[in-house]
């Protein structure tokens, strides 16, 4: 199954900020603010893993994947869909099915065992590859299927994230350099402006988000977090 129709990409971002809060996905604490593994502190916090537990959600979301891969991607550019460990792996099957494509998921490392595999699945060598995470920081873990992915002789020119904190210039650095085109679907700009619309908190909360935003690792140092990244 191929969806062919299209929205608008600010459509598209707006509703699916829309969703996250509405399931309650996305979270704004800045007087408590909550510790990344990285070690920053953040007053925003996202689990898109909810995103599957929402079955009219889950298909808006793929519906919007598939349109923005279409429209900016193409038709006829894929042969693969690839989900990285874990989150990515049941967004993959989704979206693969939607494309009518086959699909497969990358490890973190190989599993150390059997045949020592990091790809599960069928991969021709030269396949053009399509890597799907639920959601991309500064680009870093997605790397590390894309990198396995090439390793293995697939060819990935696209990355897809369903939400791109789009927040660290490293990240866009990170797919340049990489020579991937990222294609995502919200931001946390766009939960800002509904947070905003709504008036679902405080204007001290909302003003401390935006200037997390603004500047992430400043942020973070000033509420004890670490402010630069290893």
């Amino acid at each position: 199954m191929t969806l062919t129709s299209f929205s608008d990409p600010a459509v598209m971002a707006n509703l699916l900020a829309k969703m996250l809060w509405e399931i309650k996905a996305v979270h704004f604490n800045a007087a408590e603010p909550y510790k990344l593994a990285s070690g920053m502190r953040s007053p925003v916090y996202i689990d898109c893993r909810k995103l599957l537990s929402y079955p009219r959600v889950r298909s808006s979301v793929m519906d919007f994947a598939v349109a923005t891969l279409l429209s900016n991607a193409g038709f006829e550019q894929f042969d693969c869909v690839a989900g990285g460990e874990t989150a990515g792996i049941p967004f993959a099957a989704l979206l693969a099915d939607r494309l009518n494509l086959p699909m497969i998921y990358v490890r973190k490392k190989p599993k150390g065992h059997g045949r020592n595999a990091q790809i599960e699945g069928h991969m021709p060598e030269g396949a053009r590859v399509l890597v799907i995470e639920d959601l991309t920081t500064a680009g870093g873990s997605m790397f590390t299927f894309i990198d396995a992915v090439r390793a293995a002789g697939g060819v990935i020119d696209h990355g897809m994230a369903l939400f791109f904190y789009d927040i660290f210039p490293e990240a866009h650095e990170r797919f340049n350099k990489g020579n991937v085109k990222l294609h995502h679907i919200a931001t946390w700009r766009n939960v800002l402006a509904v947070a905003k619309q709504q008036k679902l908190f405080d204007d001290k909360t909302l003003s401390e988000v935006e200037a997390f935003l603004d500047a992430p690792l400043e942020w973070s140092g000033r509420n004890g977090g670490v402010s630069e990244l290893a």
